[in-house]
């Protein structure tokens, strides 16, 4: 095997540290890098003798100093944890006689493999373990990880071995990895404004608000779109989650009022607010969420019914709907693996919704209008039904193909809608026909 040399034994400790950089930052533990370097044989040495002494002196150049090479012993407890440290070995060999050996680097804090490393990672590990440090003061008395003297010996060469995964009750640490990549990219102003938005909001029990509201400098609706989830991580995390009752511009709900004795003042087509829509004094016996706009306003009159465009992650919006919950929730989505998450996230918060026109048999009854899904979800999905997750596991069986909702002819879909809910007929109408769809 070729010997090591100092700029891939690098290249490998910084692969190391980039992946490891918001773990070794916010556990309690440290953590080691051992890299083997693969010594030459005897043959080697005499192949190429020019070459074997070059290696094993820069090698010796990166040892700690006051180690020689020369010895057998390894001075080592002396050193700083943090200095790379180079373990030699003693070979006896037939031609060339004794000769001490670089065997392994031994990186054994991640202070040692940043030291080791440098340059552009170096900086990035030494911003976060500050941030890190600084979050934690304000916010907990968790000790910092990148502080901790503990370390344990890697079972394996060229692997990381970290000591544990932090404090079992640490909400900070896991809040500060999942946004380790955001809090880095904030320059020093930013980041201190995120730590002031995030301490008034703890300490001042304001209810709701405006951003434009918050007396910290340099913070507005624009800021606040931008860093939302990060200060409500850092504001959960510090055991004030309702804390984050800062409105930014609410996101808009269309609905149709299907049902002209449900309409206030006439009005049947209205887009506004979730918590404004919550608030009509309707009580629906039927609740239609749907991911396609124009299946919304394709829905004829239906006694007791509304429709609601569901848009497709923001399906959560449907929960803060007060009279949804006492209602029967009937979702259509894509036949797709997207349309199977929404329905499984509308049922973290609604979870009697029903599905239709998402089974496997409308999926194979409509193979000439499939399509590609570009960009498949891979996760599995809680909370469906037999029939949801056969279809599911068809349609990634079949290439991750999608059958998106409005492909499917309206008649075809209306007359299912009509079998899952009931004639489509108003409380006001004498007859059982549709009254016509509504573009």
């Amino acid at each position: 095997m070729t010997m090591l040399t100092v700029a891939e034994a690098r290249a490998k400790a910084r692969t190391r540290l980039r992946s490891s950089l918001s773990s070794w930052a916010t556990q309690s533990g440290s953590a080691a890098v051992e890299i083997a370097l693969h010594p030459p044989t005897e043959k080697q040495v005499l192949d190429d003798q020019r070459a074997a002494m070059d290696w094993a002196a820069s090698w010796r150049e990166i040892a700690a100093p006051g180690v020689d090479g020369s010895t057998a012993e390894n001075l080592h407890d002396a050193e700083s944890p943090h200095s790379p440290i180079v373990d030699w070995t003693e070979r006896a060999w037939a031609r060339i006689g004794r000769q001490q050996i670089p065997l392994r680097l031994r990186l054994r804090t991640p202070d040692a493999v940043a030291k080791f490393v440098g340059g552009d990672e170096a900086r990035q590990w030494r911003r976060l373990k500050e941030r890190t440090a600084t979050i934690r003061s304000r916010f907990d008395d968790q000790p910092t990880a990148a502080s901790a003297n503990e370390h344990t010996t890697p079972t394996n060469e060229d692997t990381t071995a970290t000591a544990d995964d932090g404090p079992v009750n640490d909400p900070i640490g896991p809040a500060i990895k999942a946004h380790a990549k955001r809090i880095l990219g904030l320059g020093q102003a930013e980041f201190d404004t995120l730590l002031n938005v995030v301490a008034w909001l703890r300490d001042h029990p304001v209810g709701t608000l405006r951003p434009r509201q918050l007396p910290i400098r340099g913070v507005d609706s624009k800021w606040f779109e931008t860093h939302r989830s990060l200060v409500t991580a850092l504001l959960t995390a510090a055991g004030r989650p309702e804390a984050v009752d800062v409105l930014d511009a609410q996101p808009r709900m269309r609905m149709r009022i299907l049902d002209p004795d449900l309409m206030p003042s006439g009005l049947g087509d209205i887009t506004a607010p979730a918590p404004q829509l919550s608030q009509l004094t309707i009580a629906p016996r039927l609740v239609f969420v749907f991911e396609n706009l124009e299946s919304v306003l394709a829905m004829p009159d239906w006694a007791d019914a509304v429709a609601v465009h569901g848009s497709g992650y923001a399906v959560d919006n449907v929960a803060r709907l007060a009279w949804a919950h006492g209602a029967r929730v009937i979702y259509w989505g894509d036949l797709d693996s997207h349309g199977f998450a929404i329905l499984s996230r509308l049922r973290t918060h609604l979870p009697h919704v029903e599905s239709t026109l998402m089974d496997e048999g409308t999926l194979t009854a409509h193979r000439d209008l499939w399509v590609q899904e570009p960009k498949p979800h891979r996760g599995e999905f809680s909370g469906l039904s037999g029939t949801e997750a056969r279809a599911l596991a068809r349609l990634r069986a079949e290439g991750d193909v999608r059958l998106e909702q409005e492909r499917i002819p309206w008649d075809t879909a209306l007359e299912r809608l009509t079998a899952s809910a009931g004639e489509p007929t108003t409380s006001a109408s004498e007859s059982a026909a549709p009254t016509g769809e509504q573009g």
